[in-house]
């Protein structure tokens, strides 16, 4: 008989779980570090894989609640992550004593979790941090030697640029400013005051936001800070007053735009910071950096990416912009730097500290870029280039000190102390969220191995706690039949973020000084990449990867899954995979996911911050009775409304496209276990995901609470606590 999981009833915590990753989401890479050592897009957060692990692996009489926070072995458990991203599943499940396979399709994600898991030291990596603070280290600080207000020495946190178009018109150069505002503070009900640039001269001056006029001390000109040339997609020459379509004009050009320097930020001798206006010796010193540069590749010292785009989903908006190649995407002062930089880290002895560096190098760069900006005071300063999750062109983007100052953000000396040294301790002491306010340890935890297996081993035996991890497609893994007990992922979100196609900024960097996953070609690239806009071939796509896990899992095996979509088209697709795999969803859990104030989300209006977690079992070992497409649908509508009245009465408020996902994944479970698509095809059976009523009532709040009896309050009371 099949041990029925905590995960497969209906009484798994979604409430504990989505109030742990609500507290998660806010500071992700401080409560699990070891999975932010380099970006990857859509990470899913560690609790909420730690929940659904656990979950998997304890009956159904277990208290997850209580669980969450035990060192737990599950020595004889063999887990595999077939969209292994930045390694949550595989370093969650190494934390609960399983062996743990990880594999993906793209060599950026496999070399990032490859160096997180493995041999990192902390005394190994200080000590050639050091050696490189002390040599390449030096020679970047000097590029960033400025003068204060004083005349006195000054390190420039950042350059201010603004890319610069002429008017189609009368060839007039226009600065590219949606606002005069350049700077403000990220709490600006607290903090008001702004740096504004004048029209008339470039002058730097202070004003509170909110004023509609500012009297330059420069020049003394009037101007509405909030006025500005550019309005969204399209630009007024002031000369001409001819409007055009700002992107129409930069294409016309056939190259990215021109920038001009404008501002400054210094960091004083006496850790003053300083606003200014750039000087033409801040410009001369950019110049003679762009001179520096050619001497040094000329002479073999430093290499820069030769890789070019490659039109696609998320590379379109760049290429539309002029930018062809991967270095264009920096400016001189930056390639000078962080070519020295790259070939120091590649010149480096310890091989560990050297992978480790390199990968931290890596991530430098998706913050010293023409596509950066800056967020202002008051938070990490530099917003970093993939912060909506696309190649968007920056109007007026920041150049930050690619070496970094104590008051920097986005540096390699910041991102050593906050992504290196802040994973390795993770890894010798791992902790848990919790939700009163600080960090637990676990309950005799052990530290993480540092031992990293590339493939699988020929004897196909796998040492206990093992972590093995692979780059290819998961459609053809090479596992032995029936070999792994549990599968647990988050597979690609079909028609947004494409990773091979954003991936590739970083590569094209990479692969300059091969290492671990990381091989020598212009791409990452692959056409078994689970990732299509078309539903149809990311069904098959995804099909195929599941079929494999079919073929692989053990018999009474599990498939758990995150999932959110809220169009039909996305659930279609995704039932297609799940029936024509072989498998039957027998429980959907939503559960809260990313925060709300990821750039992507903030700026939709019916924000999706939920994901559900999808339980599947072979369809052989699923005993329900099949349900007709009308009969699914009104069990699922019943499971759905109570779901999200628990995760409302617990706090969690959600949006309408929440609910849509909601429905989607109960209405696949309710089917039962289909081994075909419905008559009409699963496009026709989802058709009516959008339609009814999905909120629920104050009643029906109640009722769930009076359901649970003493069991509501008590869960209630363990999560306030």
């Amino acid at each position: 008989m099949t041990t029925r999981r905590l995960i497969e009833s209906e009484h798994f915590p979604i409430e504990f779980v989505s109030q742990l990753a609500e507290r998660e989401s806010w500071r992700k890479e401080v409560h699990r570090p070891v999975y932010h050592v380099h970006k990857w897009w859509a990470k899913r957060l560690g609790s909420v894989f730690r929940g659904a692990l656990l979950g998997s692996l304890l009956p159904d009489t277990a208290r997850l609640e209580d669980e969450f926070y035990r060192a737990h072995d599950f020595g004889g458990v063999t887990v595999f992550e077939p969209f292994m991203g930045s390694g949550t599943t595989v370093g969650e499940a190494h934390k609960l004593g399983c062996t743990a396979i990880g594999r993906d399709i793209n060599p950026v994600a496999c070399e990032a979790v490859r160096v997180a898991l493995g041999p990192m030291e902390r005394a190994r990596l200080t000590s050639a941090f050091e050696e490189l603070s002390a040599t390449v280290g030096d020679r970047i600080r000097a590029l960033y030697r400025v003068t204060d207000a004083r005349g006195e020495a000054a390190e420039a946190l950042y350059y201010f640029w603004v890319k610069v178009v002429a008017c189609p018109a009368c060839a007039h150069p226009i600065d590219l400013f949606s606002s005069r505002i350049f700077a403000r503070n990220a709490c600006p009900d607290r903090k008001p005051e702004v740096q504004v640039c004048c029209p008339a001269c470039g002058d730097i001056k202070k004003a509170c936001l909110g004023d509609r006029e500012v009297r330059c001390d420069g020049c003394a000109a009037a101007f509405d800070p909030e006025a500005s040339v550019v309005r969204g997609a399209k630009a007024t020459c002031p000369r001409c007053d001819h409007s055009f379509a700002v992107a129409v004009a930069v294409r016309a050009t056939g190259h990215p735009p021109a920038h001009r320097l404008y501002a400054k930020l210094a960091l004083t001798g006496n850790g003053e910071k300083q606003y200014l206006r750039a000087t033409s010796d801040d410009v001369a010193a950019h110049a003679a950096a762009s001179a520096l540069l050619r001497d040094e590749v000329a002479a073999g010292r430093v290499r820069l990416p030769v890789g070019e785009l490659a039109d696609g989903y998320n590379t379109r908006q760049a290429i539309g912009y002029g930018y062809r190649a991967w270095r264009d995407f920096f400016g001189d002062r930056q390639l000078l730097a962080l070519g020295w930089l790259h070939e120091a880290v590649a010149g480096l002895r310890d091989e560990a500290a050297r992978d480790a560096m390199l990968v931290l190098f890596s991530g430098v760069l998706e913050f010293n870029n023409l596509f950066a900006s800056y967020k202002g005071e008051g938070t990490g300063a530099v917003r970093h280039m993939f912060s909506h999750h696309i190649l968007k062109p920056e109007r007026t983007p920041i150049e930050a000190n690619v070496w970094g100052t104590p008051k920097s953000s986005g540096s390699f000396s910041n991102l050593f102390r906050t992504r290196l040294l802040r994973a390795v301790d993770y890894r010798a002491a791992p902790r848990e969220v919790t939700l009163a306010g600080r960090d637990a340890a676990q309950e005799r935890a052990a530290p993480f191995g540092g031992e990293v297996t590339l493939g699988l081993p020929d004897d196909g035996v796998l040492r206990r706690r093992g972590i093995y991890l692979a780059c290819g497609s998961s459609d053809a893994t090479g596992l032995r039949d029936g070999s792994i007990d549990l599968v647990v992922t988050d597979p690609p979100f079909f028609d947004n973020v494409h990773y091979s196609e954003l991936a590739d900024f970083f590569h094209a960097w990479q692969v300059l000084h091969p290492r671990g996953f990381v091989k020598a070609t212009d791409t990452t690239r692959h056409a078994r990449e689970v990732q299509d806009t078309d539903a149809g071939a990311f069904a098959s796509k995804l099909r195929a990867v599941f079929a494999e896990c079919h073929r692989v899992l053990k018999p009474a095996g599990l498939l758990v899954f995150s999932y959110h979509h809220s169009r039909a088209d996305g659930w279609a697709s995704l039932a297609e995979a799940v029936c024509g795999a072989g498998f039957s969803a027998v429980e959907a859990h939503p559960v809260r996911a990313e925060m709300s104030g990821a750039a992507p989300k903030s700026q939709a209006s019916e924000p999706i911050q939920v994901d559900v977690l999808l339980v599947c079992r072979k369809r052989a070992d699923d005993a329900r009775p099949q349900r007709s497409v009308d009969e699914a649908w009104t069990v699922g509508e019943r499971a759905a409304r109570a779901r999200c009245a628990r995760l409302t009465s617990a706090g969690l408020s959600l949006s309408l496209h929440d609910r849509l996902v909601v429905r989607g994944a109960q209405f696949l479970v309710a089917l039962g276990p289909v081994p075909t698509a419905p008559a009409g095809g699963w496009s026709a059976a989802y058709a009516r995901l959008v339609a009814g009523d999905t909120t629920e009532s104050d009643a029906e709040i109640e009722a769930v609470k009076a359901a649970s009896g003493e069991g509501w309050a008590e869960r209630q009371l363990v999560l306030l606590l």
